[in-house]
Order: C-alpha cells, then sequence, then structure tokens
C-alpha cells in the first residue's frame, strides 16, 4: 500500500532509541507504520532480513538451542520456552510438533523476517523474527542461550537475503471478517454438526455452508453451544489454576497458532491483562477486549471435545481452549465440569 508521512529510517532509528523502554509494536503504532517497517528501518544496524518461508526460519531456530517461542495477536500473547525440533514442511500448513514448542504455520503469510540484534542492559538480545503481508507479527523466536552464537552466526549467513537495503512493501491490512451465518441452513449445520469425526472437520463444514466460526455458534444452539458471560474466561483461568489440571490452549494469528499443553500454575493481573507466569509458559491476555465466550461441543471418535473459545469485537478469535486428551494424560471429564459450571449468557444479560 502507498503510505504517506513515513518517517526516515534514520528518524525511525532515532525515535527508537530515543525510548529503549517501549515495545517495538507500540513504538511503530506511534510512528504510524507496521512493526516490520520498523525492524526493516534497522537493516545494518543490528537487523539482517532473512528468506521469510517456514522451512528456512524453522532450521535456523533448531540449530539455537534452548529458546523462547512467542505467538501473539492483537489482544493475546503466548510465550513457551523450549528447543524446535520435529519440523513437518507443507504447502498449506507447516508444523513443529513437541512437547514445548506446538506450531501450525501457514506459509502464504510468511512475508518478511530478519534476524535481529539488539542491545540491552543485559547484553545483546538476539532474535528471529517473522511478518505478514501488513507487517504485522506472525511469529518470534529469542535466543537464550549465548552458548549458540555461532549457530547464529552460521543461520545468518546461510539465509541471509542478498539484498540489505531495508526496504519493504506492506498491505494495507485487512480487517477481520465479520460472523457469517445462514440461518437458512441451520438443520444442515447441526446434522453435519452431530456427524463429525474430528474437530478438523469443523472449518470444512462452516465453508461448505458458506459460514465462518462465530456466525456458526451464533444460530447452532445446543447442545452444541452455550453462550457464557465475558468474565468466564477470567473465571476459567482460575478454575484450571485450583484444579491442577492440563489443558491445551490455543493462540494464533493468520499465519501460526501455538499451542500450550500443560497446566496453569501463577495468575497474576496487571491492569486490563491478566498473566500466567509459569517457569517455562507466560500467556498475556487483554480481558478487556472479550466481547464474546462460547463453550462449544463437538463429536469426535475419540469423544466429545469440549472448548471455551473467545472472540472480540470484531469477531477475531482471541484463543480456544481445550482438556488434554492424551493417553495417561487425559484432563477431558475434569475440563468439561469447569466449562459446564461457567456462568452462561442469559438472554436477559444480553440486552
Amino acid at each position: 500500500m502507498t503510505q504517506f508521512n513515513v518517517p526516515t529510517t534514520h528518524a525511525i532509528r532515532t525515535f527508537h532509541a530515543d525510548n529503549p523502554n517501549m515495545r517495538e509494536r507500540d513504538i511503530a503504532t506511534k510512528l504510524g507504520i507496521s512493526e516490520a517497517q520498523l525492524i526493516a528501518a534497522h537493516v545494518g544496524h543490528g537487523a539482517t532480513q532473512i528468506v521469510a518461508h517456514p522451512d528456512q526460519v524453522m532450521h535456523a531456530a533448531s540449530t539455537l538451542g534452548e529458546v523462547m517461542a512467542l505467538t501473539r495477536n492483537a489482544s493475546c500473547v503466548s510465550e513457551k520456552v523450549g528447543v524446535y525440533e520435529n519440523y513437518h514442511t507443507g504447502v498449506h500448513a507447516a508444523m513443529v510438533l513437541t512437547e514445548d514448542i506446538d506450531l501450525r504455520m501457514f506459509p502464504s503469510h510468511w512475508c518478511h523476517a530478519f534476524m535481529v540484534e539488539k542491545p540491552t542492559d543485559g547484553g545483546i538480545r538476539r532474535s528471529l523474527q517473522v511478518f505478514d503481508a501488513a507487517g504485522d507479527a506472525v511469529h518470534k523466536v529469542f535466543m537464550r542461550d549465548d552458548a549458540y552464537v555461532d549457530h547464529w552466526d552460521a543461520a545468518k549467513a546461510e539465509i541471509a537475503l542478498p539484498d540489505q537495503t531495508g526496504s519493504i512493501d506492506v498491505a494495507a491490512r485487512k480487517p477481520t471478517e465479520a460472523a457469517k451465518a445462514d440461518a437458512s441452513k441451520v438443520d444442515i449445520l447441526r446434522k453435519e454438526w452431530s456427524r463429525m469425526t474430528d474437530t478438523h472437520q469443523f472449518m470444512r463444514l462452516t465453508s461448505k455452508l458458506k459460514m465462518n466460526r462465530l456466525g456458526a455458534y451464533r444460530i447452532a444452539g445446543a447442545p452444541f453451544v452455550r453462550p457464557l458471560v465475558c468474565s468466564a474466561v477470567d473465571q476459567m483461568l482460575h478454575a484450571v489454576q485450583t484444579a491442577g489440571i492440563e489443558i491445551m490452549l490455543f493462540v494464533g494469528n493468520k499465519g501460526c497458532i501455538q499451542i500450550h499443553t500443560g497446566p496453569i500454575t501463577t495468575l497474576k493481573s496487571m491492569g486490563p491483562w491478566q498473566n500466567v507466569l509459569d517457569p517455562r509458559f507466560n500467556l498475556h491476555l487483554r480481558l478487556d477486549h472479550v466481547a464474546e465466550v462460547w463453550a462449544v461441543d463437538k463429536p469426535t471418535q475419540r469423544g466429545p471435545a469440549m472448548s471455551l473459545e473467545a472472540f472480540d469485537a470484531d469477531g477475531m478469535l482471541i484463543f480456544q481452549v481445550f482438556g488434554v486428551g492424551k493417553d495417561g494424560r487425559d484432563s477431558r471429564t475434569a475440563w468439561r465440569k469447569i466449562v459446564e459450571n461457567l456462568q452462561e449468557l442469559s438472554m436477559e444479560t444480553a440486552q
């Protein structure tokens, strides 16, 4: 897209240097640019533009030892500590499958990528950063062990782009698709929903009916969905913490979904944020962004899969939570009890 009054690269770097405690995302917003443009202005000054495909980025990440993986959307940030292993490539979707780092990546949205070396009071902070066509962050990988600096340098030499001018073009950010439903097809929706054998079949079903996730939830009704009060999100997090059960918590954007599998031990609220602050998993959630919450029941071959799903005012999916159904680690019964006890949104409340 054509942008007017974009600051010069020198002006961007100067403002960044003068505001060392501001987050890059906030600096970009302040300057009226995307976060990718902010990083691109530092090419040759601590940033190196690299091949943006998951094949190259994930290979580089796998050489850096134990790192922190970060995936976010406008309302929620998921941070996981672990090692990048067990990578599976794919034309439309790629995956990293480990106990700690569990990702689903969609290469068509991996448009710009950088290796960033940022001076901090604690030394150089090194990160791989990937952005979509609009310049919004898709996924980031932060180094934690300086013993792997030689691996970092080798990866940078291998996947750096020939052109390091730092100039990138960004597209207009596409708005979130509003809830889309067709009440005339609700009987078909409910019939096909009841026949599902896998949760992944749901998106194919809604696409076939020319609906989307939130639109389908709004018309499906019981026993498939149950609307909950917005405060049910915080109630759920505290109930999971108290029960000590394991959950699967999905946070994502159009280019990457990051999954935490495990318990929630430490909760700490700060202003509008609710935070999980555990040693190898952090979650930062804007509770005030939650506009709709749904308890959703989908049939599978291994029994019903109950999820809690939160959306913002534009209809964007903020996160999903499921019970863990792994052999020897089955929390689905306890998880269902938690969700069933959450406060339902009554018609009186809605009005």
